[in-house]
C-alpha cells in the first residue's frame, strides 16, 4: 500500500493550494481519509478527514472556511484545497487512510500514511 501526496510549495499569504494525494496497492473507497500536517517542533494534527462516501467532512477548527476536502473514488484519491493560506498554515501535510468508514480526527484512527508534502506560506 502506498499513498503519494503531492502538490505542496511556497506560496504568499493569501494564496492557494491544492494537495493530491493518490493511492495505490488496494482501493480505499469504503475507507475513510485524510489530511494531517506537522509544523518544525510541533505535535502531528488533525486537518481535515472525510468519510468513505464523500458526504462526511470534519475539519480542524483554525482551517475551517479555508480548506476543503475532497475526494474521488474512481482514482483512490483525495484532495486538499487551500485557500487564504496563512504563515501558520506551514506545515508538512500528511494524507492518510483511516481504519473504517468515518472522518475523524485521531491519528489512532489512521493506519496507511503518505510520506508528506511541504507547504509553505511566507507573509
Amino acid at each position: 500500500v502506498q499513498l503519494q501526496a503531492s502538490g505542496g510549495g511556497l506560496v504568499q499569504a493569501g494564496g492557494s493550494l491544492r494537495l493530491s494525494c493518490a493511492g495505490s496497492g488496494r482501493t480505499f473507497s469504503k475507507s475513510g481519509m485524510g489530511w494531517f500536517r506537522q509544523a518544525p517542533g510541533k505535535e502531528r494534527e488533525f486537518v481535515a478527514g472525510i468519510s468513505w462516501t464523500g458526504r462526511i467532512t470534519n475539519y480542524e477548527e483554525s482551517v475551517k472556511g479555508r480548506f476543503t476536502i475532497s475526494r474521488d473514488n474512481a482514482k483512490n484519491t483525495v484532495y486538499l484545497q487551500m485557500n487564504s493560506l496563512k504563515p501558520e498554515d506551514t506545515a508538512v501535510y500528511y494524507c492518510a487512510v483511516g481504519q473504517d468508514y468515518g472522518s475523524g480526527s485521531s491519528r489512532e484512527e489512521y493506519v496507511y500514511w503518505g510520506q508528506g508534502t511541504l507547504v509553505t506560506v511566507s507573509s
